[in-house]
C-alpha cells in the first residue's frame, strides 16, 4: 500500500515546492520595487507650499532651464576634456548648452529685495570726490552718475555697480530689467547690503601721509565696525543677514574679522582663513575686464596667428611661482607670446590686440589664485587656460566653465613640453566650438549702468539670493535658543565664534 501511494506523494511534494517558490520570488519582486520607490525623488511636496518660495524658484528656473534643454536638444560633438589629470586621461564634456541654462528673468516674484544703510558718503561716493548737498546721502543719479577712476581701479569696482543699481530702482521711471530693488522696510528684505566702495578705499587711501599715525583706509575701517555694530539690523541678526562687498584681496583687512558673520563678495579666498570665508557663505564675483570687448568678432582659427598668449608680472610670490617656470618652457616657442607687461603706456591697448588675435590664453595663478586676466580672456573671445589649483569662479554653481575654459593643474603644467602639446593638441572644430561659447557667455561679465538683463551686476544678485536661503537657515537655527544667550564668566553675552557658527 506504501509502494502505491509514494509516486503521489511525490507529485504533492514538489508542486507544494513549486508553489513555495513562486510565492517568494513574487515577494522578492515586490519588495524590491517598494525599495526603489522609497529612494526616488519624492514628488508630495511643492516648492510654491515652502516658505521662501519666491527665492527658491530662482534656483528651481536654473535647474529646470538646464534639464529641459538637455532633453530637447539632440546630443552632439562635445568638448574634449577640460580638465586633465595626473595620468594624461581626459574627462570629455559632451554639454552644448546655449547660456549654460542661465536665464535672467525680470519677473516680479524673481526680485531680491535689497534693504540698504544710508551709510555717510565718506563711506563710498565721497570717495569718488561727490561732495552732497543739502544733507543729502546719495547722489542725485537723474542729474548726473559720479565717475569711477579707470586703469586697474576699475577691476575691483564691484561695490560701485551694485550700489548704483539699488539707487536705480527707486528712480521714478526705473529701469525695465532689473532683478534686485531697494526696500525701505527692512523686514520686507531678503539682504541688507552695506554700501562701503572697500576696494577703492584700500586703493586711494592705504598709504600713509607723513603726518599721519593710521592710513585714512584703517580709519574708514574702524568707523564703518563702530556704524554697523551700533545699527539696530546688525543687532537682531549679529550681521548674518548683511552683504558687504570687498572685492580686492587687501580690502576690508584689518574690518573682516570682526564683521566676519556677513556675507561677503569677493574675487577669491586667498587672503582669508576659511572660517572667515568660504563657498558654503560668500560669493564669487568677476572682476571688471580692463581689455575692450571684442564686438563683432568674426575671426577663425586660422586668422588668429598666436596660439598662446601671456603678458603680465612674471615673478610673483606665493601660488605664483608656477609663472616664471612656465616663462622658462615656452619663451622660445616660436607661436607663443610670454612677456611682460603693465598697464603702464600702451599695456591695456596692446593687450587688447594680443588677446584678440590669440587663440588661447594663459590664466596663470598670482599671488592670489584669480586674476582679471581671465575676464580679460572672455572679453577677448580668447580661450582661457587656466593653472590655478584653489581658484574658485562666479557662478560656478549653474555656469560650466569646462565648455569654454582648459584646466590644466600646476604640478603638470610645469613639466617640460606637457602645456605646449596639451595646447598643439586642440583642433580648429574643438576650439571653434569654445570660441562660440564664450560669445554666448560674454555679457555675464559686463557691467553696466543701467543693468541689463543677463549682465554681471544681475548676475551677482543672483548669485547672492542663492545664498539667500541658506542664510536664512542659518540665522534661524542661531534663535533657537534665543531666550537663553550665551554668557562669558563675566555674565557678558556674545555671539558664537565663525568657527562654531558656520
Amino acid at each position: 500500500m506504501a509502494e502505491r501511494n509514494a509516486p503521489s506523494l511525490v507529485i504533492v511534494t514538489r508542486k507544494s515546492f513549486f508553489c513555495l517558490f513562486t510565492f517568494t520570488s513574487l515577494l522578492f519582486v515586490l519588495s524590491w520595487v517598494f525599495v526603489l520607490r522609497s529612494t526616488s525623488r519624492p514628488q508630495f511636496i511643492e516648492n510654491t507650499l515652502l516658505p521662501n518660495s519666491k527665492l527658491l524658484a530662482v534656483i528651481d528656473h536654473a535647474i529646470s532651464a538646464t534639464e529641459s534643454h538637455k532633453d530637447a536638444v539632440e546630443p552632439s560633438v562635445g568638448n574634449r576634456a577640460i580638465l586633465v589629470d595626473k595620468e594624461g586621461k581626459e574627462r570629455s564634456s559632451s554639454s552644448s548648452r546655449p547660456n549654460g541654462g542661465v536665464k535672467c528673468n525680470t519677473n516680479e516674484k524673481d526680485v531680491l529685495k535689497v534693504f540698504m544703510h544710508d551709510l555717510p558718503s565718506e563711506f563710498h561716493f565721497g570717495l569718488l570726490d561727490w561732495e552732497p548737498t543739502g544733507g543729502a546721502v546719495w547722489p542725485d543719479l537723474q542729474t548726473k552718475v559720479p565717475h569711477y577712476p579707470g586703469g586697474l581701479n576699475l577691476q575691483h569696482s564691484i561695490e560701485y555697480w551694485l550700489t548704483l543699481d539699488l539707487l536705480a530702482s527707486e528712480l521714478p521711471n526705473p529701469p525695465n530689467a532689473r532683478f534686485a530693488i531697494r526696500v525701505r522696510n527692512v523686514t520686507e528684505a531678503d539682504i541688507i547690503f552695506v554700501p562701503f566702495f572697500s576696494s577703492l578705499s584700500y586703493n586711494r587711501f592705504s598709504k600713509i601721509d607723513p603726518h599721519q599715525k593710521r592710513s585714512n583706509n584703517k580709519v574708514l575701517q574702524d568707523k564703518l565696525v563702530q556704524y554697523l555694530t551700533a545699527q539696530k539690523e546688525w543687532k537682531v541678526s549679529g550681521g548674518r543677514d548683511h552683504l558687504i562687498v570687498a572685492h580686492h584681496p587687501n580690502s576690508l583687512l584689518d574690518a573682516r574679522m570682526q564683521l566676519w558673520p556677513a556675507t561677503f563678495i569677493l574675487s577669491d579666498f586667498g587672503r582669508y582663513p576659511p572660517n572667515v570665508a568660504n563657498v558654503e557663505k560668500d560669493v564669487i564675483a568677476p572682476y571688471k575686464h580692463v581689455v575692450k570687448t571684442f564686438v563683432s568678432d568674426s575671426s577663425t582659427f586660422e586668422s588668429r596667428p598666436t596660439l598662446l598668449y601671456f603678458q603680465g608680472a612674471i615673478y610673483r610670490k606665493d601660488g605664483g611661482f608656477a609663472r616664471q617656470e612656465l616663462f622658462y618652457l615656452l619663451k622660445d616657442e616660436k607661436d607663443v607670446h610670454f612677456a611682460f607687461g603693465t598697464v603702464q603706456k600702451n599695456g591695456i591697448k596692446d593687450a587688447t590686440q594680443g588677446m584678440h588675435s590669440s587663440k588661447f590664453c594663459l590664466n596663470i595663478a598670482g599671488d592670489t589664485p584669480s586674476s582679471n586676466r581671465l575676464f580679460d580672456a572672455i572679453a577677448s573671445h580668447c580661450v582661457p587656460v587656466i593653472i590655478s589649483d584653489d581658484i574658485e569662479l562666479p557662478y560656478e554653481d549653474v555656469l560650466d566653465y569646462s565648455e569654454f575654459c582648459i584646466f590644466v593643474r600646476t604640478s603638470d603644467a610645469v613639466k617640460k613640453d606637457y602645456l605646449i602639446n596639451l595646447i598643439r593638441s586642440i583642433g580648429r572644430d574643438e576650439w571653434t566650438r569654445m570660441w562660440k561659447r564664450l560669445q554666448e557667455v560674454q555679457n555675464f561679465y559686463e557691467f553696466h549702468y543701467p543693468s541689463r538683463e543677463g549682465d554681471a551686476v544681475q548676475m551677482i544678485w543672483r548669485a547672492v539670493a542663492r545664498k539667500v536661503p541658506g542664510i536664512k537657515l542659518k540665522l534661524h537655527k542661531s534663535r533657537r535658543f534665543s531666550r537663553t544667550p550665551i554668557q562669558n564668566e563675566k555674565g557678558l553675552t556674545r555671539i558664537p565664534s565663525p568657527k562654531n557658527f558656520w
